[in-house]
């Protein structure tokens, strides 16, 4: 992926939001090529000549979901937990032979502060179970504030826990983390997204309780790493 990485297409199915719309623009400005998927054809295409403007060039596009997902060669899902299901399965025939980036919590307002994972443990999994083996699904930014993702001189104070059952759509979307700004970490299977989900809750509460945007997380003792 990395050799074309910026002749490759990512939608983003549902940034006309504050964390796809920042990832998006985040991809885009690393010079890859984005599409803004979004239920309304018309929201799409204006996210994506906001975003057009504010990057003085012409690499997003905007489009429904469906050829947003078509065109792409990866997919983000960035919407509501309760649109999750619904948004991905209208869209399941052009993910196959995929990798869908899936960033959902189960977050359920009221109480969004408070962990409620789930019956099944993990929404993600849940989702994988749904399109069946032949999309990749892999979890990945549920830990990561939206609050500074457009803002082009934030540095992304945080890392990014990366779970999916192929280590090989793990590394893909490493790759993307890293294009973001940020570090991606193999953090195993598909069912550990679990932690993943239930941390979003947590930060939540961290922000609230210190009055703070940006909380997030990281990995320590990888220093030596290579």
């Amino acid at each position: 992926m990395s050799e074309n990485r910026d002749m490759r297409h990512i939608a983003v199915l549902g940034g006309t939001g504050a964390e796809g719309g920042g990832l998006a623009f985040r991809w885009a400005s690393a010079g890859l090529r984005v599409i803004i998927g979004s239920r309304d054809e018309g929201k799409a295409k204006a996210a994506a000549a906001a975003l057009n403007e504010k990057l003085g060039k012409s690499s997003v596009e905007g489009a429904g979901n469906a050829a947003a997902a078509a065109k792409a060669d990866v997919v983000l899902l960035s919407v509501p937990y309760a649109v999750q299901m619904d948004t991905a399965l209208a869209v399941r025939e052009h993910l196959a032979g995929k990798v869908l980036i899936d960033v959902t919590a189960p977050l359920k307002p009221p109480k969004v502060g408070t962990v409620q994972l789930p019956a099944g443990g993990s929404c993600v999994v849940a989702l994988q179970q749904a399109l069946g083996t032949e999309v990749k699904v892999v979890s990945a930014f549920q830990n990561v504030s939206a609050h500074h993702l457009q803002d082009p001189g934030w540095t992304m104070d945080c890392d990014v826990l990366v779970c999916g059952d192929s280590k090989e759509a793990r590394e893909q979307v490493i790759e993307l983390v890293a294009a973001a700004g940020m570090k991606g970490i193999h953090a195993g299977p598909l069912a550990n997204s679990a932690a993943a989900e239930a941390l979003t809750s947590v930060l939540i509460h961290i922000n609230r309780n210190y009055k703070v945007s940006g909380a997030g997380i990281r990995i320590t003792g990888l220093e030596e790493h290579k």
